[in-house]
């Protein structure tokens, strides 16, 4: 099995590359993971909001692995605990599929996306930024990889 996050945006902030590289190294053992970049749609004055957040969705739903199992990162998803999240990746090995894990642009999801999607996951009520999201789900997914694995990583 193997892991996509398919975040719309480009060019990270160097502490957020280095910070998701240093993650997915780690993850690799258990979970290979790749980082996905998606051109936003074009915003600006005088620009068709819907429009671009429609652009963006369709390049996020072709970079999706075929038969992969899509998890959104959405405010209205479910959320987990450190050890729920382990439980899910447990089961989402269980599947034999790849995953996929979807940030979306400024104003959220497109509908293509949304209707693609398997499930959502909550990071929690705050509103992050983007970059910041792709750091926590490279952490999370490693925190609970190493639950799963019995690693001293996660000491709750």
């Amino acid at each position: 099995m193997k892991a996509r996050l398919i975040a719309v945006g480009e060019r990270a902030p160097a502490w957020v590359a280095e910070g998701f590289a240093d993650y997915r190294t780690r993850l690799s053992h258990w979970l290979p993971f790749e980082l996905v970049e998606i051109e936003p749609g074009l915003r600006g004055k005088g620009r068709d909001v819907v429009r671009a957040q429609t652009d963006e969705g369709l390049r996020v739903v072709s970079a999706i692995p075929r038969n992969a199992w899509v998890v959104t990162l959405d405010g209205g998803g479910r959320g987990y605990t450190s050890e729920q999240l382990a439980q899910r990746l447990e089961h989402w090995r269980g599947q034999g599929r790849d995953l996929a894990f979807l940030i979306g642009g400024p104003e959220g999801h497109a509908d293509a996306v949304l209707q693609r999607a398997d499930e959502s996951w909550s990071l929690g009520p705050l509103t992050l930024p983007h970059m910041i999201v792709r750091l926590v789900v490279a952490e999370q997914l490693y925190r609970a990889a190493a639950l799963v694995a019995n690693h001293p990583y996660h000491r709750a």
